[in-house]
């Protein structure tokens, strides 16, 4: 979703200048791990950076985008960049010996030759230490990067001959803005980015109807606690209880519970705080006015205790009306 320069350079700030810099210095390593979890640009910035290197006219450590080499990067047919992806469960060494024999051919250009191995902690030993030949002692100027969401699970004698990149987080505003951009409202964005790290599935969680209906029920429960337990009981028998069954749901709908009252907590130390509800600011600020730190502190706790119980299989009923009667300071009943 993301693609431009300046783009990537929101969406991951530090590798950006780290990877402009290394450029800028003729520093280009023979071999890199990009790690970084779904949803922060690893596999964006790693085109970005493949691109920069074989440019034939980069600008400022940005990509032309309009030579002959950008045109084939984006065109996927570029004879100096080799890509390999996981089969099944493994990179298979067929995938390595395919690579090693496409890098040395007689027919790539002249220049620097680039190598990505995709989804890197599936590289079996057989596989990585095929490669590992290679990577010591390639042919010519020669650059391997390997992207992985998780580094420790890389082979070490692979690990130890990279450099590590390491991605951030994806940031929250960023997101927000992003998704604002596609069309979803400020409100939605700023809930769905609380619950996931991850672009695509933001927008897609932004856009589903159960969500916002999940959205919905959990703020009209939040709401009733204000008043009294009565009220409360009678939102969770009507609305929550048939509307959340599974485990998964009753865990997403409590946190998205603990996020109202975090946003509670935040309007009351600052009025300017971000919300994951700024739709509801205005009841949050009234919540705020009638409540305590100590008071919102235990509320807290109560709904973490919850999803401690849901995780032993407490019977769920049980569950909700000793949440509703925790949340009211009443007593809890067993």
């Amino acid at each position: 979703m993301m693609h431009t320069a300046e783009e990537l350079l929101q969406l991951q700030p530090v590798v950006m200048k780290q990877l402009q810099m290394i450029f800028e210095k003729s520093r280009v390593g023979h071999a890199y791990i990009f790690e970084g979890g779904k949803g922060t640009g690893t596999e964006e910035v790693m085109l970005f950076f493949v691109q920069l290197l074989l440019c034939e006219n980069p600008q400022n450590n940005v990509p032309c985008e309009t030579c002959r080499s950008c045109q084939r990067i984006k065109s996927g047919n570029h004879p100096n960049f080799h890509q390999v992806y996981p089969e099944g469960q493994y990179i298979k060494v067929d995938a390595i010996e395919k690579l090693l024999n496409e890098m040395s051919k007689t027919g790539l250009e002249e220049g620097r030759k680039i190598y990505v191995i995709h989804n890197a902690e599936q590289l079996n030993v057989k596989s990585a230490n095929k490669l590992l030949k290679f990577l010591e002692e390639p042919e010519g100027v020669v650059t391997a990067i390997f992207v992985t969401q998780n580094i420790n699970a890389i082979i070490p004698t692979i690990r130890s001959r990279c450099q590590h990149i390491k991605f951030q987080e994806i940031q929250r505003n960023v997101m927000i803005k992003e998704l604002v951009v596609e069309g979803i409202t400020q409100s939605m964005a700023a809930t769905v980015s609380m619950v996931t790290s991850d672009l695509e599935e933001a927008l897609s969680l932004a856009k589903d109807d159960a969500f916002a209906q999940s959205r919905k029920t959990v703020l009209k429960l939040v709401e009733a606690t204000f008043r009294n337990v009565h009220e409360a009981m009678l939102v969770v028998h009507e609305d929550w209880l048939p509307l959340f069954k599974e485990k998964e749901q009753i865990e997403l709908a409590l946190d998205l519970m603990l996020f109202a009252f975090r946003d509670i907590v935040a309007i009351k130390a600052n009025a300017e705080a971000m919300c994951t509800y700024p739709d509801l600011l205005s009841t949050w600020k009234e919540a705020a006015l009638h409540t305590t730190f100590d008071k919102l502190s235990s509320q807290l706790q109560a709904i973490l205790n919850a999803r401690k119980q849901l995780q032993s299989n407490m019977n769920k009923t049980l569950m909700m009306e000793q949440l509703m009667l925790n949340l009211q300071e009443g007593k809890a009943f067993v």
